[in-house]
């Protein structure tokens, strides 16, 4: 049985799922290695592809710093 997030759920990664690809992003905004997400070799490319595509449409921040400086600048 496989760990793979997307095989499980029959669905495949796409940038305009920011909130799923943000669960395969460490707390710094790096993508996580397939060891630690538990995807197939397949899934783990085509999801950083997405996350670097949603990433240049600015649907999710390149680092950490961006998404809390994004918050402060809301709040304010």
């Amino acid at each position: 049985m496989t760990k793979d997030y997307f095989i499980k759920t029959g669905t495949k990664p796409h940038y305009k799922d920011a909130e799923t690809l943000k669960r395969f992003l460490t707390s710094r905004g790096k993508i996580k290695s397939r060891e630690k997400s538990g995807l197939t070799a397949m899934t783990q490319r085509r999801l950083a592809q997405q996350i670097k595509y949603a990433r240049y449409l600015a649907l999710i921040p390149y680092t950490s710093y961006q998404s809390e400086h994004l918050e402060q600048n809301k709040t304010s």
